[in-house]
């Protein structure tokens, strides 16, 4: 009805989006990892008591999230590369558009995943400190063993549901012509002259991944709930 016609689909073609998709997946799993790292850092420095490094985190967090994404992967794109090539003598060699979209995406969500554990940190009862300081823990040795086990297991879900927006915000990349799972689908359509096909696989390809990673996160709410 919709004459739509896949049947130009080959196996080269799905080579070439898992390629694709392999990209969006080094992006998003180090997005995740360093946002996670220096989230958590930046959370613990924005409850810090030091007036300079709160000011720093607050001011970080206000910055990336006050500014559009694309806005952030073009600029680091136009840096990027330059700061490399001053620092390592052989940046020349690299893949300067995979490195601009690691360091902004990972930049760029530190100052969300900061926002979550600082909610999480903050829903941990006091008492908790109170009770590791009573057991002679140091006040970081408190903080790495009892207050943020529990913060990430009270914010999992949110964590989680944070990831699969990143996931989806990948497809940004494009503004920087990384090849990713959907500039990889987009190409291919063009190519062929099969866009409208194209953004229909693209399409359901998210809908299946973002929907099976939504329904394990309604699972570990429900299974936390009932615990």
């Amino acid at each position: 009805m919709l004459g739509l016609d896949f049947s130009f689909i080959t196996p080269a073609t799905w080579g070439m989006l898992w390629h694709g998709m392999t990209v969006t997946l080094k992006v998003t799993a180090t997005a995740l990892v360093v946002g996670l790292v220096w989230g958590t850092m930046l959370a613990m420095m924005r409850l810090s008591r030091w007036r300079p490094v709160q000011l720093f985190a607050r001011g970080y967090v206000n910055l990336f999230r006050s500014i559009p994404l694309p806005m952030v992967l073009l600029g680091f794109y136009l840096i990027v590369p330059q700061m490399l090539q001053a620092l390592f003598w052989q940046a020349a060699t690299w893949d300067t558009r995979m490195m601009s979209a690691l360091v902004g995406f990972a930049l760029f969500e530190s100052a969300y995943y900061a926002e979550i554990m600082r909610a999480g940190i903050q829903s941990v009862p006091r008492g908790q400190l109170s009770a590791a300081s009573a057991l002679g823990m140091q006040p970081m040795q408190a903080m790495r063993l009892v207050v943020l086990p529990q913060a990430f297991r009270n914010m999992l879900p949110l964590l989680l549901t944070q990831l699969i927006v990143l996931f989806q915000d990948t497809s940004l990349v494009y503004v920087i012509s990384l090849a990713d799972f959907f500039t990889s689908a987009e190409n291919i359509g063009e190519r062929d002259g099969r866009i409208e096909e194209m953004m229909v696989v693209a399409a359901v390809s998210y809908f299946v991944i973002c929907y099976a990673a939504s329904e394990g996160v309604r699972y570990l709410s429900r299974k936390r709930a009932t615990s």
